[in-house]
């Protein structure tokens, strides 16, 4: 009884549709796996960028950040005591070799100078008359007038004049020596710095400030330190000729000056297992300022028909270093290369890859060995786009 019921009590219209649409959607999911099958079977190209891979001369330079350092450098002191009664410079005033920079006191030097010439001159009247005395005692002693102990006396006092006058000509020297240092001039040719002790001011003999300092900016050194590894390159390099050395501005790499590598140290430090070198640069426009750090270029030679590509092509892998190079077919193909010197952007190949080639610069995360590749418009540039030196 409760059966018929149930098969012949009306169905409610939600429950009416629900098994009307039940086979229609069981069917479409049966369809949609074949529909996908067909779309993956044609695989989209990756866009990759791309450059060709170019054969050209490169130099073999080392790059080091430097400092500049004063070509000669002093620290201008005085070696007498007394007022500094003249000041002929001022700050940051451009000097030659002799310019008078200071003037102590001149006076109390002077007096000393009269006193020893007067000392000088007194003494010299006094050997004449002791010379006179000796000539006219060797004619008297021949005639016994005189004894022999008379005659040696005034002989011995004419010799004692002779070294006292001598004694009279060193201290009257000392005394001149001492009056020219009054006048400080300018050892080198240079730039003062700031005047440190200015007129008016009394200093000591040997006094521990310095008056100024000077140093020697036309030319200038730049001293830097590279790896002890290139030390036998750049023996060579020096015995064959000038190496030329060339500084950028450590803020934006703008070129500043070329100059030439001027001295090797005679040690490598074993702490940082570098050598410093020293480079000498006119500064005619005055672009290096000591105690500036710069960029260092030292150019060592250069390498005839490499093949290069911009650095971003090389990647590392388990098995070493490789690049994508674009096939004909425009399909990718993992070629491992043995990589050179790095410089400016741009990666010499020393093998695994030719002139010519195209290789991916920026898309390789997504590429696989065999993988089509769309290069994107504009991307097959040449390898010296990227901003390298020809």
């Amino acid at each position: 009884m409760i059966t018929l019921l149930l098969l012949t009590r009306p169905l409610h219209p939600a429950r009416l549709l629900f098994r009307l649409l039940l086979p229609l959607t069981l069917s479409s999911l049966l369809l949609l796996p074949g529909c996908g099958g067909k779309e993956e079977k044609g695989k989209k190209p990756v866009p990759v960028s791309t450059a060709t891979a170019e054969k050209r001369t490169m130099p073999v330079e080392l790059k080091a950040v430097g400092s500049v350092e004063a070509y000669a450098s002093v620290a201008i002191k005085t070696r007498l005591g007394g007022q500094i009664l003249e000041q002929f410079v001022r700050d940051g005033q451009d000097v030659r070799q002799g310019d008078p920079l200071f003037r102590i006191d001149p006076r109390p030097y002077e007096a000393a100078v009269r006193e020893a010439r007067a000392k000088l001159e007194r003494d010299q009247a006094l050997l004449k008359k002791a010379a006179d005395d000796l000539r006219r005692y060797s004619g008297l002693i021949e005639k016994n007038v005189i004894s022999r102990e008379q005659y040696e006396q005034t002989e011995a006092n004419a010799k004692s004049l002779a070294a006292t006058i001598r004694l009279n000509q060193a201290e009257l020297e000392s005394r001149e020596l001492d009056l020219s240092y009054t006048l400080i001039s300018s050892p080198i040719d240079g730039r003062v710095g700031h005047i440190l002790v200015t007129q008016g001011n009394v200093i000591k003999a040997n006094d521990d400030r310095d008056l100024a300092v000077i140093n020697q900016i036309r030319p200038i050194y730049v001293t830097f330190a590279v790896p002890e590894q290139h030390v036998t390159a750049i023996l060579q390099r020096m015995h064959e000729g000038t190496l030329p050395v060339e500084a950028y501005s450590s803020s934006d790499g703008s070129f500043l000056e070329s100059g030439a590598l001027a001295s090797l140290d005679n040690a490598v430090d074993k702490t940082t297992g570098t050598i410093k070198l020293k480079a000498v640069f006119s500064n005619e426009k005055i672009l290096l300022w000591p105690g500036q750090f710069v960029r260092v270029t030292l150019s060592l030679s250069s390498r005839e028909g490499v093949v290069v590509v911009p650095s971003r092509a090389v990647q590392a892998g388990n098995k070493g270093q490789y690049v994508y190079v674009v096939t004909a077919q425009n399909a990718a193909e993992l070629r491992p290369v043995k990589v050179g010197t790095i410089m400016d952007g741009l990666t010499i190949i020393d093998s695994g890859l030719e002139g010519g080639e195209t290789v991916v610069t920026e898309g390789q995360i997504r590429l696989v060995p065999g993988a089509p590749v769309q290069a994107a418009k504009g991307a097959a540039a040449p390898a010296g786009a990227e901003g390298a030196k020809p």
